[in-house]
């Protein structure tokens, strides 16, 4: 056997992970908020790059009017109104917002949404007019501001009375003012506490509903009546109107108020809409405007030497922005054909909604559409769609279920929405179980167990049998 070093030559085929590709990953990854962060930073970083303005001759025309005839028109658009056309946008019976004046003088206050008002400053106010001596009023304010998001006192009297270097007896006193305001039920220092001020504020003095908060609160959320009406010596009936006014009091006094927080929309990736009996898919470009290459860069560089830096430079910019305008339509493209596959895939749900949502895989659609499942996963996740029925993460549309008699799948979407049927116009006196919810589905030709039917209601949030059930 003879060894020794040969040099052969070979070709290879393998997948190389280019900047520009991996780059076209990170596009398809983005929704469209972040598109649009990610393009203007492109924009500043590449001056070969700029936004694509639709102009057709008209408009050219017009940029070549001169200043002098530019100021004679809007002097004579603003002496004259064409109310004909002012009118013609408000033709509808509908209130549409438009804008109408372009000058930036011109300021609607429709257009402005005042904050909402926080827990804070609503008890702030109230406290200025209470019956409460000015020096007091710091401890008052300094109570309020230890309160939660939910209006539950955080701080205890001890280190309230440390700070200000006061008796216990003071901050008491200072708080029991405050657990007078609005809402009732502010201020307290335990859910039990909570629920005794507000039927107090409602001047209800029954001993027995106080008698139940104060001891029997985990028998009230286990719904265990008999428990209560052993230890109280009264009828469950008694007990469950007791209960049922004990659930109607608020347990977080302080949710109904603005935190301060910003508040967040959804910006929609693509829109779905139904023209006549056909779906059309629109993908949102509004956020991410269409790029071109700079007519100025482009004949410096026609001009330029080509073995000179600049020309150099201009080049490398230049291929940068071609790849990122052909990874921005790849993205448009890829969506548009995941989306068409999924609302071609479940027409049942957007024509007679969830409970007609099919199982659906990843690999199913990548099939569709000819591409990887991971394509395909990086495509919808993060990405909302609007269409007729509402507005859904893409992603809500693959959903795993379960088998029927015939062989075909279930949507765990539309078990859930059967099971909530179920459950809302059962007998509360005998309420259905998981096994009796599970035996119905299954002479319905649904193959699930007892198990997963207790899965699918915890996710609903749907309590126990035994909790719902009514004496």
């Amino acid at each position: 056997m003879r060894l020794g070093f040969n040099l052969n030559i070979e070709q290879t085929q393998k997948l190389v992970m280019t900047p520009e590709l991996k780059q076209a990953i990170q596009i398809l990854q983005f929704n469209s908020q972040e598109l649009d962060q990610f393009i203007g930073d492109q924009i500043l970083a590449n001056p070969v790059i700029e936004f694509a303005y639709s102009q057709d001759s008209e408009a050219n025309k017009k940029l070549e009017i001169d200043k002098s005839e530019i100021d004679k028109k809007e002097k004579k658009q603003k002496d004259e109104v064409d109310w004909k056309e002012y009118f013609h946008e408000y033709d509808d019976i509908s209130y549409r917002q438009l804008n109408y004046h372009k000058d930036k003088e011109d300021v609607s206050f429709e257009q402005f949404v005042s904050n909402e008002i926080t827990l804070t400053e609503h008890l702030l106010f109230q406290l200025q007019f209470a019956i409460l001596n000015n020096k007091y009023k710091p401890i008052g304010r300094f109570i309020i501001e230890s309160l939660d998001k939910n209006g539950y006192l955080t701080t205890s009297s001890e280190e309230i009375a440390s700070y200000f270097c006061i008796d216990t007896e003071i901050v008491e006193n200072v708080l029991s003012i405050i657990q007078t305001f609005d809402p009732p039920g502010i201020a307290a220092r335990n859910l039990k506490e909570c629920l005794l001020i507000q039927i107090r504020q409602k001047g209800i003095q029954d001993s027995k509903t106080k008698d139940i908060i104060s001891f029997h609160l985990e028998d009230v959320a286990e719904n265990k009546l008999a428990n209560i009406s052993k230890e109280l010596n009264i009828s469950i009936k008694e007990v469950q109107e007791i209960t049922d006014f004990i659930k109607t009091l608020e347990p977080k006094p302080g949710r109904n108020f603005g935190g301060g927080e910003e508040i967040k929309y959804i910006t929609p990736d693509v829109t779905v809409e139904k023209v006549d009996d056909e779906y059309i898919i629109l993908v949102n470009d509004t956020s991410a405007p269409r790029l071109s290459i700079s007519p100025y860069y482009r004949r410096i560089l026609l001009d330029e030497d080509k073995n000179s830096n600049t020309s150099k430079f201009l080049t490398d910019k230049l291929n940068s922005a071609m790849w990122l305008i052909r990874s921005i339509e790849q993205r448009r493209q890829t969506i548009y054909n995941v989306v068409k596959a999924i609302v071609k895939y479940q027409i049942d749900f957007f024509e007679h909604g969830r409970k007609y949502l099919k199982p659906l895989t990843l690999k199913l659609i990548a099939d569709e559409v000819g591409i990887h499942e991971s394509t395909v996963s990086r495509a919808v996740n993060g990405k909302y769609m609007q269409s007729p029925k509402g507005i859904f993460q893409i992603k809500f549309f693959f959903t795993s279920g379960v088998s029927n008699e015939y062989g075909e799948g279930i949507a765990s979407e539309s078990i859930k929405i059967m099971i909530r049927d179920l459950t809302d116009n059962e007998n509360n006196r005998k309420p259905l179980s998981d096994q009796a919810l599970s035996e119905y589905l299954q002479r319905k030709g649904i193959n699930i167990s007892r198990r997963t039917v207790a899965k699918y209601r915890d996710e609903m949030n749907i309590l126990a049998s035994t909790k719902r059930k009514r004496y």
